[in-house]
C-alpha cells in the first residue's frame, strides 16, 4: 500500500490517528485545528472521507461521526477512512455558520493558501483531505431555524454518483447542480465523488436524522467494499427528485402549519394558514406543485416573500411517502418523527 500522510503525519496500514491539522491563529494569539481522525486499514482499498460542521452551525453530522467511530466493524476496514467532525471550528465555537470574516465556507473552495481566512482554510481542508480521496461524504443540516427531511443531494448526472446516492438509504435523492465555490464543485474538479447529505436544522441534535446518516455512511462504506455487508432490516427505497421548488409567503403575519415534513402534497392543497396578531385577514399559502414536503421553516412569524416549504417532486408520490415512514419506523419506532414541526 502507498505511503499516505495528512499535514506531515503518516499513517501506515493498519493504523489509526487522531490528527490536528493546524488551520490559522486568531488574533488573540490562540491556534486554531482541524480535528482529523484516520483509520487505514491492513488491505487495500477505497480512500473515503466524511465531513461535517462546513457551516459551523450544523452539528448533527458531528454526532454522526462519533457514533460512527464507535463502529466495532470499522477495525476489519479495506482502505482508508477519514472523518473531519468540524471543518470550520470557527464558526462551532461562534455557534454561526460562517467564519469570522462573515464568508460561507462553502462558497470559497478551491480557496488560496495566502486570500483570506475562508480561502486559506478551503484551501487547506481542499488539498489535505478531499485531494487525497476518491470518494467522500459531506454532513449538512438546514439553515438556522430551517429543517430538512434526511435526503441525500448529488450531481446524478454521473452514473458512479447515482450509484452511491442510492446505496445511502434514504428515501429522497435531490438531483443537485454544483454551486460555484463549493465543496462538491471543488471535489468533483479533482474528480473526487462526493454525496451531500442533508437532515435535520442547525444547532440542533435530531435523532431520526442523526441515525439515518449513520446507517448511510455505513451503507456506503459497505457499497464500496471497505466494510462486510451493513444492516438487517429492509434497505430503504431511494426515490430520485429531479426538480424542486420552494413555496413563499404570499403576504406577512403568524403562521399555522397545516402540512409537516415528509407530507404527500398535491398541486393546490393548502399547506399553511397566515393571519394577523388577532387572526384577522386569514390568507391560505398553497402548495404550487405536487410532491412530498422535504424542508420547511419552523418559526411561526414570516414576511412577505420568505421561504416556507419546500416541496420535491417525483414520478409516484405514494410511494415515497411510504418509505419516509418506513424511515421513522426502522428509526424510531412508534416515536414521532423527531423533527420540529
Amino acid at each position: 500500500m502507498e505511503t499516505f500522510s495528512i499535514g506531515g503525519v503518516e499513517v501506515k496500514p493498519g493504523e489509526t490517528k487522531t490528527i490536528d491539522l493546524p488551520a490559522a491563529k486568531l488574533y488573540t494569539d490562540v491556534a486554531l485545528s482541524i480535528p482529523v481522525h484516520v483509520h487505514r486499514g491492513k488491505k487495500p482499498g477505497p480512500t473515503v472521507f466524511i465531513s461535517a460542521a462546513v457551516h459551523g452551525d450544523e452539528l448533527n453530522g458531528i454526532e454522526i461521526i462519533r457514533r460512527l467511530l464507535e463502529k466495532k466493524t470499522l477495525k476489519s476496514i479495506k482502505g482508508t477512512l477519514i472523518t473531519v467532525p468540524m471543518v470550520n471550528v470557527y464558526g462551532v465555537l461562534n455557534q454561526s455558520r460562517y467564519l469570522p470574516d462573515r464568508r460561507d465556507l462553502n462558497r470559497c473552495f478551491p480557496g488560496s493558501a495566502k486570500g483570506p481566512l475562508a480561502n486559506r482554510l478551503a484551501h487547506l481542508f481542499l488539498n489535505e483531505i478531499v485531494a487525497k480521496c476518491k470518494y467522500g461524504i459531506d454532513l449538512h443540516t438546514g439553515a438556522i431555524h430551517r429543517s430538512n427531511l434526511p435526503q441525500i443531494r448529488a450531481n446524478l448526472d454521473d452514473p458512479e454518483i447515482q450509484n452511491l446516492a442510492e446505496a445511502f438509504g434514504v428515501p429522497v435523492v435531490l438531483n443537485s447542480n454544483l454551486r460555484d465555490g463549493s465543496l462538491r464543485e471543488a471535489a468533483g474538479d479533482l474528480g473526487v465523488k462526493v454525496l451531500l447529505y442533508e437532515a435535520g436544522e442547525a444547532l440542533r441534535f435530531n435523532e431520526l436524522s442523526i441515525q439515518a446518516g449513520v446507517a448511510g455512511v455505513m451503507n456506503v462504506l459497505s457499497h464500496l467494499g471497505m466494510i462486510r455487508r451493513y444492516g438487517k432490516a429492509k434497505k430503504l427505497e431511494p426515490y430520485i427528485a429531479h426538480t424542486s421548488r420552494w413555496v413563499r409567503a404570499g403576504s406577512s403575519g403568524i403562521v399555522r402549519d397545516k402540512k409537516v415534513l415528509g407530507d404527500r402534497v398535491r398541486k393546490g392543497d393548502v399547506l399553511a394558514e397566515i393571519a394577523d396578531p388577532l387572526g384577522h385577514n386569514p390568507q391560505a399559502v398553497f402548495a404550487t406543485c405536487s410532491g412530498v414536503i422535504i424542508g420547511k421553516t419552523n418559526i411561526p412569524l414570516v414576511h412577505e416573500g420568505e421561504a416556507m416549504f419546500h416541496i420535491a417532486s417525483f414520478d409516484d408520490i405514494s410511494d415515497v411517502t411510504g418509505e419516509v415512514e418506513l424511515m421513522q419506523d426502522e428509526f424510531l419506532g412508534s416515536q414521532n418523527l423527531g423533527l420540529p414541526i
